[in-house]
Formats: structure tokens, sequence, C-alpha cells
């Protein structure tokens, strides 16, 4: 298959759209905080990741597989922190009370 100047936007547009996803799975890995992260919404977008590495696959598309190929490994790793971690918040992420508990007693009487 020879190589099309059109191959040029569906790099860009793999790299970039691949790209995207660093910041987040940086994050859920480093912080391990994934109380905002959907297990719906990310099952089947992984689903439809592999799809897509598969149907790249079977046309010989290298952007389409380039592309879902590490998208689907970011993805994956979001989503098994997902369900390793169930969507909890890290207790040292919880939000603390303010003001003094003794003070908020009197004013009750």
């Amino acid at each position: 298959m020879a190589f099309h100047p059109s191959d040029l936007i569906g790099y860009g547009a793999a790299f970039l759209t691949t790209v995207s996803f660093v910041p987040q799975a940086w994050l859920t890995l480093r912080t391990r905080d994934v109380s905002g992260i959907s297990l719906g919404m990310y099952s089947l977008f992984t689903v439809g990741i592999a799809l897509w590495l598969i149907y790249g696959a079977l046309l010989r598309s290298w952007p389409i597989v380039a592309a879902n190929a590490v998208t689907l490994a970011l993805a994956a790793t979001i989503l098994l922190l997902r369900l390793r971690y169930g969507g909890r918040r890290l207790e040292s992420d919880a939000p603390q009370p303010r003001g003094d508990s003794h003070a908020d007693s009197d004013r009750r009487g």
C-alpha cells in the first residue's frame, strides 16, 4: 500500500487524539483518584477502541492501528485502575470539616 498525502491527516488526528489521553492516565496513575471516572463510559469506550483497532488492522490502515493501540493501552490502564480502586476518594482527598465543632454545639444550646 502506497503512502498517500492524506495519510498525514490521519497520522495528525491519531497523534492528537492519542496524546490527549496521556494527562488523564498520568494523573490517575499518580494520584490513584478515580472518583470522577465513569465505569460505564470507560468500559464502553475501551471496547470501542478495541473494535477500532481490529477494524484498522483489517483495513491495514496503520494510522488507525497505531493510534488505537496506544489509546487502548491508556484507556485500559485507566479502566483497570477504576475497577481496582472502585471510584472511592482517597482519605487525604476527602473534604475536611470546617470550623470548631464546640462552637457549633454552643450555638445550638
